[in-house]
């Protein structure tokens, strides 16, 4: 199963784990039973603490599947179908710590684990070529191994087609708990202990209010607010940095082949290093912070945050970026994970053989139509305007697929459903006022981004599509704010302007410190 390459990365791997662990397979005659029992075979092969078993009494789980537990265990984390392609990772490190290995989570996150004090048994469907679904399913193994009142399963969704109908589950990952629907898309073990841990929230908005000022407090997490942290935490000034999410939207991006030095990342790996590097440093992170108002005092600027606690700083470093631009028709809201979806990568293998349209004519829309193209039965590309924007190099690659329809002059006017999953899209001819459908499954939204600002109106200058104004050392309109990144005026948005920008903001707050705080 595994090759030469991957077995000797296993091999070096396991030789971290101390404790034996035990394999437990449920497998029948198929295809698929034959593809687990030679990986686990080689899995055993890689370590001698590994003891493999094999059953044909599949219970209640499903088959093909196998959990990883300690001896004497039975909560630790299954897998349904083959974890391979970006799941190959979630399956080493819950050999790792079910074999001993200790996680790299902060001790905090572990006791609020260990602390919880139900029944959750969580499923969470994925697809191999998701790269927001790892980061789901490490979450929630990490759980079941440290709680043993949690459980959890990794349900490849291409192996078990027929749940992925029967649950119309039309994005990934898609998380159930107890057998009810407990979220869809990305989530970080943060995210998911704060919707099962009641209290939380609130212990979290008392300790975040107790906080002393800071010199420099950044708003948002993406490359700006991680370079921005950096450089301030490197002059030795009080640095905090408040996220919604560390990473922000290189969460959502596959590849990385731009960023000069690294030749190709994939973003959620990029968002990894982001925060590895942060936390080099002397910096407050505090994760899950979502910025409600800014309130500018004549010592200290306050930034109130949505869970009602509050954070004041001398300076602050507004770095909040950016969002995909939603369509705003009917059904598009309706439909969301039922067959509208942003991510062609995650979301593109569930849609396998069937008819779907990508909305957008820019890079990223005929990008999306040339990776679907080989994946499902025909992509319609729908674009405003009556060209293409996308580089010509995609242009022509896009025009030799057979499987691909490009409508120009198009302005998409609605998505329609039969209540339960999208069916069809309709768009006007702008050339004739008529309107078109389009029978399809699927709806793939690619139309750019916008910045995330809403909550800055009326405290600070923006432009009129919403962008922070800034100067050339990233001033805005308010002295002492600092702003960077995708949320800014700041053209071309790139993850590598947006870490310059960062830095150069940090580098203008500092300077205004010292300036404001020097004697007459």
């Amino acid at each position: 199963m595994l090759d030469a390459q991957l077995k000797t990365q296993l091999a070096a791997y396991l030789q971290r784990i101390s404790q034996p662990v035990e394999i437990t397979a449920v497998i029948d005659d198929s295809q698929a039973s034959r593809d687990m029992r030679a990986l686990l075979r080689d899995i055993a092969e890689a370590s001698p603490l590994m003891k493999i078993s094999e059953t044909r009494e599949a219970g209640p789980h499903r088959v093909p599947s196998f959990a990883v537990n300690r001896p004497g265990e039975n909560h630790g984390p299954r897998f349904a179908g083959l974890p391979m392609g970006h799941e190959f990772t979630s399956l080493v490190l819950a050999l790792l710590q079910v074999g001993g290995y200790p996680p790299k989570v902060e001790q905090a996150l572990l006791d609020q684990i260990r602390s919880l004090d139900q029944d959750l048994e969580f499923e969470v469907y994925v697809s191999l070529t998701c790269h927001n679904c790892p980061d789901v399913v490490q979450a929630l193994n990490l759980m079941a191994v440290q709680n043993p009142r949690i459980k959890t399963t990794m349900i490849e969704g291409g192996q078990f087609k027929d749940e992925v109908e029967q649950r119309q589950i039309m994005g990934v990952p898609t998380v159930f708990l107890n057998g009810t629907m407990f979220g869809s898309g990305r989530m970080t073990l943060e995210e998911i202990l704060a919707k099962v841990d009641a209290n939380a929230g609130e212990r979290e908005a008392q300790k975040i209010a107790s906080k002393d000022p800071f010199d420099v407090l950044i708003v948002g997490g993406g490359p700006a607010g991680a370079a921005a942290a950096v450089y301030a935490a490197r002059k030795g000034i009080r640095t905090g940095i408040a996220s919604e999410r560390f990473g922000g939207q290189v969460l959502d991006t596959l590849g990385i082949e731009n960023f000069v030095s690294v030749k190709e990342t994939e973003g959620p790996k990029f968002a990894l290093a982001l925060e590895e590097h942060v936390r080099h440093y002397d910096v407050d992170i505090m994760n899950l912070q979502r910025a409600k108002a800014l309130k500018a005092g004549s010592d200290l600027i306050e930034i109130e945050l949505e869970n009602g606690a509050a954070l004041k700083a001398r300076s602050v470093i507004l770095s909040t970026g950016a969002r995909w631009r939603k369509l705003g028709v009917p059904g598009e809201d309706q439909y969301r994970n039922k067959g509208v979806a942003y991510c062609p990568h995650c979301d593109g293998p569930l849609f396998k053989g069937k008819r779907v349209a990508v909305v957008g004519g820019g890079n990223s829309g005929v990008e999306a139509a040339i990776d679907l193209a080989g994946i499902v039965a025909h992509v319609t590309l729908i674009e405003f305007a009556d060209q293409l924007r996308a580089d010509a190099v995609l242009q022509r690659k896009l025009a030799s697929l057979p499987n691909v329809t490009a409508i120009l002059h198009a302005q998409t006017t609605e998505v329609t459903g039969d209540g339960q999953k999208v069916n069809g899209l309709v768009y006007k001819d702008r050339a004739t006022g008529v309107d078109q459908r389009v029978e399809l499954e699927g709806v793939f939204v690619q139309i750019g981004l916008v910045p995330n600002t809403e909550w800055l109106k009326g405290s600070i200058e923006l432009s009129r599509h919403g962008e922070i104004v800034v100067d050339a050392k990233g001033q805005t309109s308010v002295p002492g704010v600092f702003a960077a990144g995708d949320a800014t005026t700041t053209p071309f948005k790139q993850i590598i302007i947006a870490a310059g920008d960062g830095a150069k903001a940090a580098l203008g707050a500092f300077d205004h410190l010292i300036r404001s705080s020097a004697p007459a």
